[in-house]
C-alpha cells in the first residue's frame, strides 16, 4: 500500500500522465490520471486504439513514432488509412537481431500530437509533447500466423505533457475534479470522496430527493436536458457547464462530462466526471451560451421532461411555498404540491418547484 501511495504522489506532482502504447495502436496502459488532462477515465481508454484520440492531422506522426526507424509500413493509393484499418493489419513484427540495443539512442521519442481533450470547448484537442522511448513489452505471448510465438515486441513508453504549462488556476482545480454516478433520469446513486468535498453532501443526502435537476439551476436545466438527450443517443453528453447546488445553499459552476455504461449491450447508469470552475468561468460560459429551446415539443422528446402539464398558463413556480426554508439541504417536501398540480415531479417543472426559494 505504502508504494501505491508513493506511485500515486508521483503521478500527481507529474506534469502530465504516463502513456503506453503498443507497435500496433493500442493502449496497453494509462495512469489515472489521464482524466486530469484529456477527461478521459483510465478505463475509457485502456486497450483501445490511440488513433481514435489523436487528430486526423497528427496520426502519420503518431504512426511513425512507433516504428524503431520512423519508417513504417506505407498505405498503398486508395486504402483506408492506417486509423480506419484493422490493429492487426498496421501493426509491424520485428526480429530481434534487427533491432538496434535497446539502450540505443534510435529508439528515444520527442514529438508533438493533438489529443481529443473534454476538458477543452475551443478545439476539443490538446496538444501534447509525448516524451520516451521504445522499449520491449513482455507476456504478451502473441502468435504468428503458423501458430509461432512471437518475441517481445518494442512499443512506445512515453510521459504526456501538455505544452502550454498549466495556469496556477487549471493545477487548482485538476486536483478537485470528481465523479458522480446516476441512474439513467439522472437520479443520484453515488458520489466520490472529491465531489462530497465539494458540494458537501453524503450520498444518502443526495439519493432522498430523487430527481438529480433539483440540484442544478434553473436557468440551466433545458440546457443541461438538451445534453442529456444527446448522451442517451449518442453515448456521451460533451462539454456541459452548470451551476449545482451545494450544501451550503451557494451555486457552483461546474464543467462536466456524462458518458452512459452498458452491460450486456444495454445502458445500465450514467457515469459524469466534473470539474469545478470559479465564477468568472462560469459566467464566460454563460454569456456565450446560446439563449434557444434546446428542443421543440412537437419532437416528442420533452415530453421525457414533462407530459402532463399544459403548456399555457405556466404557474408561478413557487406558489406552492410557504416561508424559504432555511435548511440547508434541498427541500423534498413538496413532492405531494407536484403532484396534485398534476405535475410529475422527476420532470423539469417538478424540479424547479421543490428547490428553495431562498436559493435565488
Amino acid at each position: 500500500r505504502g508504494l501505491y501511495l508513493l506511485i500515486s504522489s508521483l503521478l500527481q506532482a507529474l506534469n502530465g500522465f504516463v502513456l503506453v502504447v503498443t507497435s500496433e495502436g493500442l493502449i496497453f496502459y494509462s495512469s489515472h490520471t489521464i482524466q486530469d488532462y484529456l477527461g478521459f477515465h483510465q478505463t475509457d481508454v485502456m486497450h483501445q486504439s490511440v488513433f481514435e484520440l489523436i487528430h486526423t492531422e497528427d496520426q502519420l506522426e503518431f504512426r511513425r513514432n512507433l516504428h524503431w526507424a520512423l519508417d513504417p509500413p506505407h498505405t498503398p493509393e486508395g486504402e483506408p488509412s492506417p486509423a480506419g484499418k484493422s490493429l492487426s493489419s498496421s501493426a509491424v513484427t520485428y526480429k530481434l537481431d534487427q533491432l538496434p540495443p535497446e539502450n540505443s539512442s534510435f529508439l528515444e521519442r520527442s514529438f508533438v500530437c493533438r489529443f481529443r481533450c473534454l476538458l477543452d470547448n475551443s478545439s476539443g484537442f490538446l496538444a501534447l509533447n509525448l516524451q520516451g522511448r521504445l522499449k520491449f513489452l513482455h507476456g504478451q505471448n502473441k502468435r504468428s500466423e503458423d501458430g509461432s510465438v512471437l518475441p517481445p515486441q518494442l512499443a512506445l513508453f512515453a510521459i504526456s505533457t501538455p505544452l502550454q504549462p498549466p495556469s496556477i488556476l487549471q493545477i487548482r482545480t485538476k486536483n478537485m475534479i470528481f465523479r458522480t454516478k446516476h441512474k439513467l433520469d439522472f437520479t443520484p446513486l453515488a458520489c466520490d470522496a472529491k465531489g462530497k468535498i465539494v458540494l458537501g453532501y453524503t450520498e444518502a443526502e443526495l439519493r432522498m430527493c430523487g430527481t438529480g435537476y433539483q440540484f442544478v439551476h434553473a436557468a440551466d436545466m433545458l440546457y443541461c436536458a438538451e445534453n442529456h438527450v444527446r448522451m442517451m443517443k449518442t453515448g456521451e453528453s460533451g462539454l456541459t457547464v452548470f451551476r449545482l447546488l451545494t450544501k451550503d445553499n451557494r451555486w457552483k459552476w461546474v464543467q462536466a462530462n456524462a458518458r452512459l455504461v452498458y452491460k450486456n449491450g444495454k445502458p445500465e447508469y450514467i457515469v459524469v466526471t466534473q470539474r469545478p470552475l470559479i465564477d468568472e468561468e462560469g459566467g464566460e460560459h454563460l454569456r456565450k451560451r446560446s439563449m434557444h429551446l434546446p428542443f421543440t415539443f412537437a419532437t416528442g422528446e420533452a415530453l421525457l421532461y414533462q407530459s402532463t402539464h399544459p403548456l399555457p398558463g405556466f404557474p408561478d413556480l413557487f406558489q406552492c411555498k410557504g416561508k424559504p426554508s432555511k435548511s440547508k439541504k434541498p427541500s423534498c417536501s413538496h413532492v405531494g404540491c407536484s403532484q396534485k398540480n398534476g405535475i410529475d415531479p422527476r420532470s423539469l417543472l417538478g424540479a424547479v418547484i421543490r428547490q428553495d426559494k431562498a436559493v435565488y
